[in-house]
């Protein structure tokens, strides 16, 4: 017996000591915490704690700890405080409980909490842990009431639906009435880790267990026994590897247990609509291989250049392979070698020899995410052997290219492919993609400006080149003009790589038999982004010298963009229909699957590609009911509705009592007609109008209307709106008149080009169109559909401003502010004042704050989702903390619109286009997410083209079906067209908003504004 322990407190305690001490004995059960070891037990010692659990009414320790009457596991940051079991972080502070309750944690690693049968020397759980070793796990029922497990920790785990079961080593919270403990428990413990444990994990945020209903089976398989150091997975024949918690088996920190877990996949599937035969650009790819390995390479002594490693790995072919896949540092291949391989190389530079030595890491499996950015260089290679030629990231096929000689422009029609993991495996996403190439050389254009504008020569021609995009059609390269270098000229020189000194003009010359025929021409510059490397190394390439008559223009002119003929002409080989669309992707499987080369190179990886289409279910939702002042009606198939917006009243409309319109004098005779066309179609829609205040400018100079506008606005304070009629596309005067109503007199405005008030039988449709928009800018409200969130707020949040909506119960009140910030700047910084701004504004309308928070979020790849999850939304979060006791639900949703995804309906042995309200959340969706393809509009010539929803934040508990039904209805309130659109309203209203804002304005708006729809 240990004479320095108080003889009397066993018996005040009623129960033995658990504590933490430098040397912890015990009679029963140990808690581990100590620097010291576990010693024999002979009697109970009470070690060195803070705070002491006990089973009597004593309560001892540095902090409150409170009597227990119950079991009481704690460490959590927040305390459950009601029923049974508590699992939660707390200094000294445990509170009872009746009932299970699992407090905040990051993950959890879930371990057999069912009682002992008798008490378990130290020494063989400790060794029984670090072995890695657990009683075999069955099929057990999960759910059950906690006297029928036997005991009253199973029930804890019943929302994480999982079977609490054997044992881990690590932090974790110690066994029942028992403080976190760094050592081992002879007992079963909850281990509480970021880390997966070897059985059962639960992850954080994606990775986390769903849930399973009462009574659900699980089947789990054992654990192995443990492997050996770069041991291989069994795989055997064509079957998969077992996925597991933890995807890849690391070798690098020695031997890991090899486990099999089922694993429902999150809850993602909604239910309403009607089913529809859906078609996807999407093919299978099966991988033939067992695993893929990875491997270190380390080079002794060091080799910086990157370039001289592959080199080196490339003398070595016959070790590693033909097929490889090396970054510098890391290698991939499909082949499995020695645990350690040491070879030797000769660094040509100094001769020096160089030890190599090639070390696996992991086994992956052929799935894993780690394989697919090589598996999109082989694709590379692949779409190279069957000659399409690499522009930019797409490929594409010169050799059929369509000429539109009246128009000077060429289409080369190509592809964009990408192989990517899914919900329903790995596929090879296929979209159709055109380049429109100009007949003109960028000396051609130069001569056309020197020709209209010498004076102005160099001006014009950096106002007309710099930004654009031009490709060099001996390497099909293209590149952005950043800078005209009119110093310089193809007989300047320049030095290549191995040091020689060479002219422009010696140098096409003599690598691609190219003669430059104008010696005097200046040269186009090009700076290359910074690029970096794996570890954050920043590459910066240096500048690049271009001659312009070896430069060709791309895209569409501006002046052919507003030629309507040639728009149609162009149009009909670009916007090519379902059945065309699938046509071509066919021809390039086909091309693929007969070329012998590139079979070899997908088989090197054992990838197989597939020959058809993949087809699956969506649905189709139910058509949403539009609602006016007075009437309501059911959009039709095309969704839209421009007809009865302009034959029944506005839910509500600004009269307009004074108001002005500013016109040149050439255009008086359209004002005078446009005026009179409002009064006749002001009574439909119902807004009450008077004659405005027309007012003839001498002259339309910027100056002039600048000027008188000025001058009204002044003398007129009570002004309601500013209309200003301009002859011909002004974006400077356009600018100005944005600047002086929208920032330094905030007034709505609305600008009318002369050319679009000047046909007389479009003139009473484009009258209506004009009225309902002023109507919008004043405040008024043009329609709605049913959204059942009560108390909601719905915000948009792109990188350049920040949209909210501020909605009564239908969703009809918008507010919006706009941040400048610099590029490295953080967003959330401007987002905090916005966001607070338009709580604010919310509880000055409603006198009360939203309930409900559903922000889209657009302008996030999926690089970036993680990111966003892990920083923007819990920043987000801390801003509610400004308002007392605030704690609204939030819902944050990333928009995707520029995806490759393409869908076609399929119906009568063809494929077409899907209609609106079509749904697509299994087998396309990303594994980690809650996520959904929805396309809104109605599409009149070309594919579907879905928008990529992705639920990253979701305490409001809203099923798929209300995120799916939700952002179907915010499609129909872009009140700009009578229609449904892409995008939800907040997204399509902030995007006008940053082009004005960022375009025109240059500044932020006037806060008087903000709660208008003023931008469109």
């Amino acid at each position: 017996m240990d004479p320095g322990k108080p003889p009397d407190l066993t018996e005040k305690m009623g129960a033995h000591w658990l504590g933490r001490g430098r040397g912890l004995q015990l009679g029963e059960s140990a808690v581990g915490r100590g620097r010291g070891l576990l010693l024999s037990t002979e009697e109970p010692v009470v070690g060195r704690g803070r705070a002491f659990p006990t089973f009597s009414d004593n309560s001892l320790g540095l902090s409150g700890a409170v009597p227990i009457t119950e079991p009481v596991v704690g460490r959590g940051r927040a305390l459950l405080a009601q029923q049974d079991i508590v699992v939660g972080r707390a200094r000294g502070l445990l509170v009872p409980a009746v009932e299970s309750k699992v407090g905040v944690a990051r993950s959890a690693g879930v371990l057999r909490l069912d009682p002992q049968e008798g008490p378990t020397p130290p020494s063989e759980t400790m060794m029984s842990a670090l072995m890695g070793e657990s009683p075999t796990l069955t099929k057990e029922e999960i759910g059950k009431p906690p006297h029928v497990k036997g005991s009253t920790l199973v029930s804890m785990f019943r929302g994480m639906g999982i079977e609490p079961s054997a044992t881990s080593l690590g932090r974790g919270a110690a066994p029942l009435g028992h403080f976190l403990g760094r050592g081992l428990s002879p007992q079963k413990m909850v281990g509480l880790g970021r880390a997966a444990m070897p059985q059962l994990g639960v992850g954080r945020g994606r990775a986390l267990l769903p849930s399973f209903p009462a009574g659900q089976d699980v089947f789990v398989s054992p654990v192995s026994e443990p492997q050996t150091q770069y041991s291989q997975p069994s795989l055997t024949g064509t079957e998969s590897p077992v996925h597991t918690v933890q995807e890849a088996t690391d070798l690098s920190t020695g031997p890991a247990a090899k486990t099999g877990l089922t694993m429902e996949p999150l809850n993602k599937a909604g239910t309403k609509g009607a089913p529809i035969n859906i078609g996807s650009n999407h093919i299978q790819i099966q991988c033939k291989n067992e695993a893929v390995y990875q491997y270190h390479v380390t080079f002794t002594p060091n080799v910086e250049s990157v370039a001289m490693r592959f080199g080196m790995m490339k003398d070595h072919r016959s070790t590693t392979g033909e097929v490889v896949a090396f970054d510098g540092s890391i290698l991939y291949l499909p082949v499995k070698l020695k645990d350690v391989v040491v070879l030797k190389s000769l660094r040509r530079t100094d001769n020096q020899e160089i030890q190599i030595k090639i070390q696996m890491t992991k086994i992956l499996p052929p799935s894993s995410d780690l394989c697919i950015p090589f598996y999109n260089v082989v694709l590379r290679r692949v779409m190279k052997i069957i000659g399409l030629k690499l522009v930019g990231r797409n490929h594409y096929d010169p050799e059929s290219a369509v000429i539109l000689g009246k128009h000077r422009l060429q289409v080369w029609p190509g592809y964009s492919t990408g192989i990517k993991r899914t919900d329903g495996g790995l596929y090879l996403c296929i979209d159709v993609s055109h380049k429109v190439l100009r007949n003109d050389s960028v000396l051609d254009v130069m001569n056309t400006l020197y020709q209209q504008s010498k004076e102005d020569f160099q001006d014009e021609c950096t106002k007309e080149l710099v930004g654009s995009i031009v490709i060099t059609r001996y390497n099909n390269r293209t590149y952005r003009i950043d800078a005209i270098e009119w110093n310089k000229s193809p007989k300047d020189t320049f030095t290549l790589m191995d040091g020689t000194v060479t002219t422009f003009v010696d140098y096409y010359s003599k690598n691609y038999g190219i003669t430059i025929k104008e010696m005097d021409q200046p040269l186009l510059l090009h700076r290359p982004k910074e690029r970096s490397r794996q570890g954050g190394k920043q590459i910066i390439t240096g500048e690049i010298l271009l001659v312009p008559e070896l430069s060709f223009m791309t895209g569409i002119p501006e002046k052919m963009r507003k030629d309507f003929r040639a728009m149609k002409d162009l149009t009909m080989h670009i916007n090519v229909s379902g059945e065309q669309h699938t046509h071509s992707i066919k021809q390039l499987l086909k091309n693929i699957n007969t070329n012998p080369e590139s079979l070899n190179e997908l088989g090197g990886w054992g990838l197989e590609v597939g020959t058809e289409i993949l087809m699956i279910k969506g649905r189709t939702l139910p058509f949403e009911t539009i609602c006016l002042q007075s009437s309501s009606f059911a959009a039709g198939a095309d969704v839209s509705w421009s007809r009865e917006v302009v034959r029944d009243a506005s839910i509500s409309s600004i009269p307009l009592k004074t108001w002005a319109i500013f016109y040149p004098r050439r255009c008086t005779a359209q004002a005078e007609e446009l005026v009179s066309t409002f009064k006749k179609v002001a009574t439909p829609i119902g807004v009450q109008m008077v004659r405005p205040i027309c007012v003839e400018l001498r002259d339309d100079r910027t100056e002039t209307y600048v000027k008188t506008i000025h001058s009204h606005l002044t003398s007129q304070p009570n002004l309601q709106l500013v209309v200003c009629i301009i002859f011909g596309n002004r974006d400077d005067l356009y600018s100005a008149i944005k600047k002086l109503c929208c920032v330094k007199n905030p007034i709505p405005s609305q600008a009318i080009n002369v050319r679009t008030i000047s046909q007389q039988q479009k003139l009473k449709s484009v009258a209506q169109k004009i009225l309902l928009q002023m109507n919008s800018k004043l405040g008024g409200e043009l329609w709605t559909v049913n959204v059942p969130l009560v108390s909601a707020m719905t915000h948009k949040m792109t990188l350049k401003q920040h949209q909210r909506v501020v909605p009564y119960s239908s969703l009809t009140r918008w507010y919006s502010r706009v941040i400048f910030q610099t590029p490295n700047e953080e967003l959330i910084h401007g987002f905090r004042v916005c966001l607070l701004a338009a709580l604010q504004k919310y509880y000055e309308v409603n006198h009360n704050l939203p309930e409900k928070i559903v922000v889209y979020r657009d302008g996030v790849s999926d690089g970036q989702l993680k990111m966003v999850e892990q920083y923007e939304i819990p920043q987000l979060i801390k801003c509610f903390e400004t308002f007392p006791s605030y704690e609204p639900k939030l819902v944050f949703i990333v928009v995707q619109k520029r995806i490759n995804t393409t869908l076609y309906s399929w119906a009568a042995n063809s494929f077409g286009t899907p209609p609106p309200g079509t749904v697509v959340d299994h087998t396309l969706t990303q594994k980690d997410w809650v996520d959904f393809y929805l396309m809104a509009h109605h599409i009149r010539q070309g594919c579907g083209l879905p928008t990529h929803y992705i639920s990253l934040y979701n305490t409001a508990n809203l099923t798929p079906d209300h995120l799916q039904r939700l952002t179907f209805k915010m499609c129909h309130l872009y009140w700009n067209w009578p229609g449904t659109i892409r995008v939800p309203a907040p997204c399509k209203y902030a995007h006008k908003l940053a082009f004005l804002s960022g375009q025109y304005l240059h500044s932020e708006p006037a806060i008087q504004l903000s709660d208008k729809l003023f931008f469109l």
